[in-house]
């Protein structure tokens, strides 16, 4: 009868969920709580921390899920094969679960989607940061869509993206899947991201829950120093929006500890904020063998069964990518009774996203494998735009971009020139997976920089020289015949930055820790050296983070950053030198001047700003937070406020007037930041909390105006509670933190308010 019941899909969910529980045996229950991943690799081809140590000895598929399994593991990431291979693969698997486990109950599939699909052949996107530096929610859901219409094609539920981290030291080597340093930034477009992948039929995954971007020193999975106020502020903003408003239906922990507590055994971050506060209903998925960590890196249980039960009982439901700690369970139990019901909690939640998802209906069958295309010309068209609005003109004080047609030769130099595979992300599976399989090249279509200032000037002699290496010693030779080439030409375009790699085997990306902001190598020395030869110069950095490039700011005629814009960023970026593209970026990151006195965001407190000869370190950036440039010019004016004074449960509505006053159409930000001069613990000094992407025409104005509830100036005070404090507030607009160029006061009244229920958006009209 209860069989009867679950595969019914015309029964209640939770009537549905009951009845599956009441038919499953103890070692059943478990097995619905961990994954399988086929995987087996050396300690040189890693793709996962430690997944050498933890694969070993694994189970053969059939003896491994004999009790049933909950999900499986990467079948498209971690190899290459094709669309229509890994859909047999799921099709087998899951065929084998419906017949030959007791209950027939099939697993719910995974894979990464950082920047696309992480599938042989599939779009890949810009990085995440390089979405932040587009400030396009809306262009942002369009791509999630896309990517979760693709992953739902073959078959697969669940995406682990986005990544939610803030980011705090541009050294650490994951910036580049960040969306930048400001929560709001971050926390609208992950909330447009996760809006985008559900919408497309595939349960998102926010990551990493939480502070995982702020360790110590910038280095992965290295323990984060930080107090519970900075934390509620800065750090948790991005993820209670994506649960609160986003209706995210997974979330990952974070490797790291802080105050010493791992966030895997966090019960206070997975259970008492994330469920009790937020009201989370969804599933705690661990980052990739984060349970038996808790024993091998942090110590705080002498057993893998130890460890399964503190993360259990913290708040995780399903172990991933394989299932260890968990099956260990009830081996030496001192509160068996307790374990029991947290694994009922768990597999609660579980169940029924397999029952929402209909893995348990009558009917379900795997979908039959087909060539489905995972690049196809829409996704190339939400590529390219993306890409074109992430680049950010940093300066032109010359006026030399756009390049002019009339020139003979233009001379591309630098280690990142002529290589497509620097556009990618190191979650992008060229890099993740590719880099290991050289035989199938990108696996996608990608057009080099040179091949695409060739297409956009075609009368143009276009000469590359590459200078020096990305990392090691330069030959003086390399660098001679980089500076020749720059001599003999009108303009040189001198390309520098990272590689993405995993694990060290880049300058940027997961394990890829920078030791300073200085370029990577001798970069900077090649760029000596071609601005030694009085050559006009454009500085294009290529990268996963800002580096310190104060030292050329004065000497190149103009500096373009590019945050690895993806398998269409060649051609995005050929047409915004050439001009056929206005750029319209703006950053997320502020880019240093040098690569002293770190680490530092522009969220500081007046103490940890620059200024007052309080050290003989100045970290006056070299581009602040939200800068960016264009082909044309923008004016913020007139900042009014509808009133003088909003109570602290009130609203105010801020209006600022943009106008284009150059003489060609073009996009830019309207930034709205807020000041509290006078608070009960220190506040940044600035903090933006509200943006409108607005395109015009030459002359043209627009008035843009901000809803603001009072929410939107809360903070965590004093006595760690979330509040609205009466006083002052200073809104400034502008077009970057360093430009902010009208400001107006309100005051907010009546008593000191405690926040339970937040606004957390700003609205724009």
């Amino acid at each position: 009868m209860a069989g009867e019941i679950w595969r019914d899909p015309t029964v209640d969910v939770e009537a549905r969920v009951d009845a599956v529980i009441s038919e499953l045996t103890p070692q059943e229950k478990i097995a619905q709580l961990g994954s399988y991943w086929a995987d087996e690799r050396g300690s040189d081809d890693i793709i996962a921390p430690m997944q050498d140590v933890f694969s070993r000895g694994r189970a053969p598929f059939p003896q491994a899920v004999q009790d049933g399994i909950g999900q499986l593991t990467r079948v498209f990431g971690t190899l290459p094969v094709t669309a229509r291979a890994g859909m047999t693969q799921i099709r087998d698997a899951q065929q084998h679960l419906q017949s030959a486990t007791r209950l027939g109950i099939p697993a719910m599939v995974h894979e990464e989607c950082l920047t696309g699909f992480t599938a042989l052949g599939a779009t890949v996107y810009p990085t995440a940061l390089a979405w932040g530096a587009t400030f396009d929610p809306g262009l942002v859901e369009e791509m999630g869509h896309a990517i979760g219409r693709d992953l739902a094609a073959v078959g697969v539920h669940q995406g682990l993206s986005p990544v939610l981290d803030v980011v705090t030291d541009y050294r650490w080597g994951r910036v580049e899947e960040t969306m930048g340093e400001d929560p709001y930034v971050v926390a609208t477009l992950a909330s447009a991201y996760v809006e985008g992948l559900q919408d497309g039929g595939v349960i998102a995954t926010l990551k990493h829950f939480a502070g995982h971007a702020t360790s110590r020193g910038g280095r992965n999975h290295a323990p984060v120093s930080m107090g519970e106020r900075e934390f509620r502020d800065l750090v948790l903003p991005p993820f209670e929006m994506a649960v609160r408003d986003a209706g995210v239906r997974s979330v990952m922990n974070s490797y790291t500890e802080t105050d010493r507590v791992p966030a895997a055994a966090d019960r206070w971050l997975l259970t008492e904020l994330l469920r009790g506060e937020w009201g989370f209903e969804g599933t705690v998925v661990s980052d990739y063998w984060a349970v038996a960590f808790l024993k091998s890196k942090h110590g705080v249980v002498g057993s893998m069964a130890d460890a399964g039960r503190l993360a259990l009982h913290a708040g995780m439901d399903v172990e991933l990518p394989d299932i260890s700690a968990f099956l260990e369970l009830h081996t030496d139990d001192p509160a068996p009774d307790r374990t029991a019901a947290d694994i009922d909690t768990a597999l609660r939640r579980v169940l029924r996203q397999k029952v929402e998802l209909g893995l348990l209906d009558e009917d379900w069958r795997p979908a039959e494998p087909i060539d489905h295309d995972l690049d196809s010309a829409e996704n190339r068209d939400i590529a390219r735009r993306l890409a074109e609005k992430s680049v950010v003109l940093l300066q032109n004080d010359s006026g030399i971009l756009p390049l002019s047609t009339s020139s003979q030769k233009v001379a591309l130099i630098g280690p990142c020139a002529d290589d497509a595979s620097a556009m990618l992300g190191a979650y992008s599976f060229p890099v993740h997976v590719l880099s290991r399989h050289p035989e199938f090249g990108l696996g996608v279509e990608a057009m080099s920089l040179p091949d695409a200032v060739r297409a956009v000037l075609p009368s143009v002699e276009v000469v590359v020289e590459r200078g020096c290496p990305l990392q090691g010693p330069a030959d003086e030779a390399e660098i001679a015949r980089a500076a020749a080439a720059a001599a003999d030409a009108e303009v040189a375009v001198v390309v520098v930055g990272d590689h993405a790699g995993m694990f060290g085997k880049g300058t940027s990306g997961e394990g890829s820790d920078a030791p300073s902001l200085d370029l990577p190598g001798e970069q900077a020395r090649l760029v000596d050296a071609v601005l030694a030869t009085g050559t006009p110069v454009v500085l294009l950095v290529l990268s996963g983070r800002p580096y310190a490039i104060g030292r050329f700011v004065d000497r190149a005629s103009a500096i373009l950053q590019a945050f690895m814009p993806g398998v269409e960023g060649a051609g995005a970026l050929a047409r915004i030198l050439t001009g056929a593209v206005n750029p319209s970026g703006h950053l997320p990151v502020q880019v240093p001047f040098g690569a002293a006195a770190l680490p530092y965001t522009y969220l500081a407190p007046p103490l940890g700003q620059d200024g007052d000869r309080i050290s003989n370190l100045s970290i006056a950036p070299a581009f602040p937070f939200g800068h960016g440039l264009s082909y044309t010019s923008f004016a913020v004016t007139g900042l009014t406020l509808d009133s003088a004074e909003v109570p602290t449960d009130g609203t105010v509505v801020a209006t600022a007037t943009v106008a284009n006053t150059g003489d060609r159409a073009g996009e830019t930000v309207v930034q709205l930041y807020a000041a509290d001069p006078v608070a009960q613990v220190t506040r940044p000094v600035q903090q933006l909390v509200g943006y409108s992407r607005v395109s015009l025409q030459p002359g043209e104005s627009t008035a843009v105006t901000f809803i603001l509830h009072a929410d939107r100036f809360s903070f965590t005070g004093i006595a760690r509670r979330r509040i609205v404090e009466p006083g002052e507030i200073i809104l400034s607009s502008g077009l970057s933190v360093g430009d902010l160029a009208s400001s107006a006061s309100v005051t907010l009244t009546g008593p000191e308010r405690d926040v339970v229920d937040p606004v957390l958006r700003t609205a724009v009209a």
